[in-house]
């Protein structure tokens, strides 16, 4: 009988490089750090080394220096020799073709940047025909400024008559140039074309909101990773994915939630994550109309995460983008299961951290003055989910009266709407 050896399919192994700036210090590093490991980590990457440098800002040519990149040369090389291959390098940053160019000439491996791993990511999320679209668009709207160093092997020829194929000489077009005209030509009237459908997309679905019936709409907003799907499977009773990895939920679910006697339309988004470069941002700028046409909005936090603050201010800047900043808001602070301090020494005189503040302490800093736009739950644990319940459903309640006064609650809708990313 004939035996079947099945292989084990082995995941690539990355590098990491950030760097250390005066906006930018160490502790901050490892946290962007940390979480591009996270984004690789969700790509299917494991992360073997990490390497930082302190730069007053990216070098234009090859973002870190010249011996930091001979050092991850070397290193690679190493690895290569002990039989151990490096599968890719990842920089914390948007890279310009100039320096992917100049980075790739050295190390001789996949060079990725944050931005395209992150388009990977959403590229291997997204299920509906809508979500595949905008991610298409966002990756041509990455690759077009960054075509030339795919050609860089058919640089232009020299020869012809005058001084030489200077760069204003007509008639020397190599058959690199030519093929990037031709690449850019493409990339364009795709883009264009990709526009034409989304624009179709997304009369469809206000259509399809149009026709949802007088009920109050919420949206959950968030970083990325906080807990979004959790809460809405706990809130709807449904099955919308959820996964301890980043972008687990691409395409926007928007679910009917009865509570008592109030019907309401509960969409779970998309998440935002830091860094992300303002074109990507517009690509993806659909994805959230359920935020956008939103009568309240449920910002949901992971006050475990050691920089929470930073990610509120990440997804305020966002919704301020988006035009949805004067939008009524709760902030729910989830996974208090999850919170973690350090109770300092008697003897230890260095000033109070983040990490020594009891979850009490913290409700009593600029938390409280929130009074009831604030809540601390576990979705996980199903901690104060029942207080959760009813000042949802008090806010909700306020909302429906203000805009359909004469409305019995009575309206039907579906119960499960799936929108893709509209």
């Amino acid at each position: 009988m004939k035996e079947f050896v099945i292989s084990e399919v082995k995941a690539e192994t990355a590098i990491l490089v950030g760097l250390i700036t005066k906006d930018q210090d160490e502790s901050k590093t490892k946290e962007y750090l940390d979480e591009l490991e996270f984004l690789a980590d969700t790509a299917g990457a494991v992360t073997v080394k990490r390497f930082t440098q302190r730069l007053n800002g990216p070098s234009q040519v090859s973002y870190v220096g010249k011996g930091k990149l001979d050092e991850i040369r070397d290193f690679i090389k190493s690895e290569e020799d002990a039989e151990r291959e490096i599968g890719m390098v990842i920089f914390d940053d948007e890279l310009s073709a100039k320096q992917l160019r100049n980075i790739e000439q050295v190390l001789k491996v996949k060079i990725l940047d944050r931005t395209s791993l992150i388009l990977d990511i959403f590229a291997m999320r997204a299920q509906t025909a809508n979500a595949k679209t905008q991610v298409e668009l966002a990756q041509y709207r990455y690759m077009l400024p960054r075509l030339q160093r795919l050609w860089t092997h058919l640089e232009r020829q020299g020869g012809g008559s005058g001084s030489g194929g200077g760069k204003g000489s007509v008639g020397l077009r190599g058959p690199g140039e030519t093929q990037l005209e031709m690449d850019r030509r493409i990339i364009l009237q795709r883009i264009t074309l990709l526009k034409q459908r989304l624009a179709e997309i997304d009369k469809q679905k206000t259509t399809q909101r149009k026709n949802r019936g007088r009920l109050i709409r919420v949206a959950l907003v968030g970083y990325t990773n906080v807990g979004k799907s959790t809460l809405m499977n706990l809130l709807s009773k449904s099955e919308v994915f959820a996964e301890n990895k980043l972008f687990a939920t691409l395409d926007t679910t928007v679910r009917k939630v009865v509570l008592e006697n109030l019907p309401f339309l509960l969409a779970d988004t998309v998440g935002f994550i830091r860094k992300l470069p303002t074109d990507l941002v517009d690509s993806f700028k659909s994805t959230l109309d359920e935020t956008r046409e939103a009568d309240m909005l449920l910002h949901v936090v992971d006050i475990s995460h050691p920089d929470f603050e930073e990610q509120i201010q990440v997804v305020e800047k966002t919704l301020g983008e988006l035009g949805c900043s004067d939008k009524p808001m709760m902030i729910v602070f989830n996974k208090i299961d999850a919170y973690h301090w350090v109770e300092k020494e008697p003897d230890d005189l260095t000033p109070p951290t983040k990490q020594n503040v009891t979850l009490e302490e913290l409700k009593r800093t600029w938390m409280a003055k929130l009074n009831d736009n604030c809540l601390f739950i576990s979705a996980k644990e199903k901690t104060n989910i029942d207080e959760f319940r009813t000042v949802l459903y008090q806010k909700v309640k306020e909302l429906h009266v203000q805009k359909y006064p004469y409305n019995d609650f009575l309206y039907p809708v579906e119960d499960d709407v799936q929108e893709g990313l509209s």
